[in-house]
């Protein structure tokens, strides 16, 4: 019994040749790293270390005020190839530039647990950072800046995720790179707080799986979520204002929740304006299973766009104010766009409210097959306000048989909802956790 609890003791006790050490411009910083033992401290002075530099040991790589890594305008500025690393409070910058060879400010692609990169400023033209095949990864309160001298296509992401999962990436800063936050084949993620600015996509999702995206941030940008190809997200609480093409990009997302989201001022600027090309709040495409509520559409030049096949979607308690189109649907069935009683509030409903209990007495309609001819030619435009279109839309009103499918909400909302805090048929659809509530605005 006493060497088991000898045995135990001695494999629970720390590491004590694990030091803390200084490390100062003048020294060779590659070498020091190569000489820690795991658990080890590396304490960085103020200056500069030019470099490429490698950890291969759980150590900590923190700078004091000033420390700055400089990449020397190729490869990595630094490479992690071990697990339990945390690096902190550094300035990183220069690295390369090579988006083939993945050049990155912080580069990771080893099969790595408890990774943490937390308060670091990084400037640079590839990616800020590239992290793949982590586990339980924490990326906190880091900014990351591109270069804005370059294409913006020629530019890397801020943050790169590829093959993660249990990761938490939250309170970051990322403008002037390609993408903010590009997730791709990455599964139980969380995604919470971050500034998004002057980009492409702001938050960017491939094949990824299982993920919670709350209370983020995006603005100026060509997209502000763009969600493809993945499942089971739960996109919460979020805001995208002054974009240009979409506020929530959606394509091929199935059985995901979109609500308590707020999308502001989509407008295509005028300098890059074509025939058909609009502002869209929510762009939803080939995608069906989800649910979109309690969202606030205000100021795009379309409210939300359905198209190719989504449908079996439910639509309900959201807010389009002052789109001059508030919906475009394109498809050849009838959509409901009200659950349990509850519709959606549209700021052109002219309606009315006998018995005041908020809900409209008549059916909302928001297109009609006038609608949908512009849609077709958008040409047409020119003749919305000619006695014949007139005509055609009164002879549609008066003889709905000859309407053509679309959406009907048949329990418009008189004034806009309060973004709820999470009811029982949404938690428990969900699986809320304490992330994912604290993601639901109140």
């Amino acid at each position: 019994m006493f060497l088991l609890f000898f045995l135990v003791s001695w494999l629970t006790l720390p590491d004590v040749t694990a030091k803390e050490h200084k490390v100062f411009p003048q020294d060779n910083l590659q070498q020091r790293l190569d000489l820690t033992v795991d658990g080890d401290v590396l304490l960085l002075a103020p200056g500069t270390y030019t470099g490429n530099f490698v950890i291969s040991r759980a150590i900590r790589l923190s700078g004091a005020a000033g420390a700055v890594i400089d990449g020397g305008g190729q490869g990595n500025a630094i490479t992690i190839k071990s697990s339990g690393v945390t690096i902190e409070n550094l300035s990183i910058i220069n690295w390369g530039d090579d988006l083939t060879a993945q050049n990155a400010g912080i580069y990771s692609d080893k099969a790595t647990d408890n990774l943490v990169i937390r308060n670091n400023k990084l400037r640079g033209d590839g990616f800020g950072m590239w992290l793949q095949k982590s586990q339980h990864l924490k990326v906190l309160n880091n900014t990351v800046e591109g270069n804005i001298a370059i294409r913006s296509a020629d530019r890397g992401n801020g943050i790169q995720l590829s093959s993660i999962k249990h990761a938490e990436v939250r309170g970051n800063t990322i403008f002037h790179t390609r993408d903010g936050l590009y997730i791709i084949s990455s599964q139980e993620n969380l995604i919470d707080g971050n500034t998004m600015h002057d980009l492409r996509y702001g938050v960017h999702y491939m094949y990824s799986h299982s993920n919670k995206v709350v209370n983020n941030l995006a603005y100026r940008t060509r997209a502000g979520y763009a969600l493809m190809s993945s499942r089971n997200l739960k996109v919460l609480g979020n805001t995208s204002r002054d974009s240009e093409d979409y506020g929530f990009l959606m394509n091929f997302i199935t059985s995901s929740f979109i609500q308590n989201n707020v999308i502001e001022k989509v407008w295509t600027k005028p300098e890059n304006k074509v025939l058909g090309r609009d502002g869209k709040g929510l762009f939803v495409y080939n995608s069906a299973y989800n649910t979109i509520s309690g969202n606030k559409v205000e100021s795009a030049e379309i409210g939300i766009h359905l198209t190719a096949g989504s449908e079996n979607t439910q639509v309900y308690g959201n807010s389009f104010i002052d789109n001059p189109t508030q919906v475009k649907y394109v498809s050849n069935k009838k959509q409901e766009w009200s659950l349990d009683g509850k519709g959606n509030f549209w700021s052109n409903y002219l309606g009315w409210d006998m018995n005041g209990d908020n809900i409209g007495d008549t059916i909302f309609e928001p297109n009609d097959g006038i609608d949908k001819l512009i849609w077709q030619y958008p040409e047409m435009k020119i003749l919305m306000d000619s006695p014949a279109v007139l005509i055609l839309r009164w002879v549609q009103r008066q003889f709905p048989v000859l309407k053509p499918p679309g959406i009907k909400d048949s329990f418009p909302l008189m004034l806009p909802p309060v973004p709820d805090n999470g009811s029982d048929r949404v938690t428990s659809s969900a699986t809320a956790s304490p992330q994912l509530t604290a993601g639901i605005r109140k």
